[in-house]
């Protein structure tokens, strides 16, 4: 009877090892996977550096976060749908988007692409201006020069 009692709580010292060790291992795990993804919410670079690829994106007014960023990772503009989405959800953005066609490109980051579909930064498209030291300003299409209202 010793030896069967010995044995029993020899297994049940080993069972409760294994098992501290198992929980151990799973909260190391799950605590070094959500630093990691929460990390990537605020640090995560663009996917390609340089001008990147430029691509045509149609959101609609229905689309959740979610939609949103796996229509972005299907495109090939984001990693991860669903880190855009917690992104996007984050953001200063999320009640400013407006739905409709953007080109996107795969060399702007995530804020990036979000100031761009809540109307933030101008398109390629629109005409830009720059102003030069004496207080004119010259449009990119034109050369004319006028006067800034300061």
């Amino acid at each position: 009877m010793k030896a069967a009692n010995l044995a029993g709580a020899v297994l049940g010292a080993i069972l409760k090892v294994a098992f501290a060790v198992i929980v151990v291992y799973l909260v190391y795990t799950g605590a070094s996977t959500c630093y990691d993804y929460g990390y990537r919410i605020f640090t995560e670079p663009a996917i390609s550096s340089g001008e990147g690829r430029k691509i045509t994106v149609t959101l609609t007014s229905d689309m959740s976060a979610t939609e949103i960023g796996n229509t972005l990772q299907e495109k090939g503009l984001v990693r991860d749908g669903r880190l855009f989405a917690l992104q996007y959800l984050l953001s200063e953005y999320k009640k400013d988007w407006k739905p409709g066609t953007y080109e996107l490109s795969t060399a702007m980051t995530a804020e990036e692409m979000m100031e761009v579909m809540a109307g933030q930064t101008e398109s390629a498209t629109e005409e830009t201006v720059e102003t030069i030291d004496n207080g004119s300003a010259i449009t990119g299409e034109t050369q004319d020069t006028t006067a800034v209202a300061q």
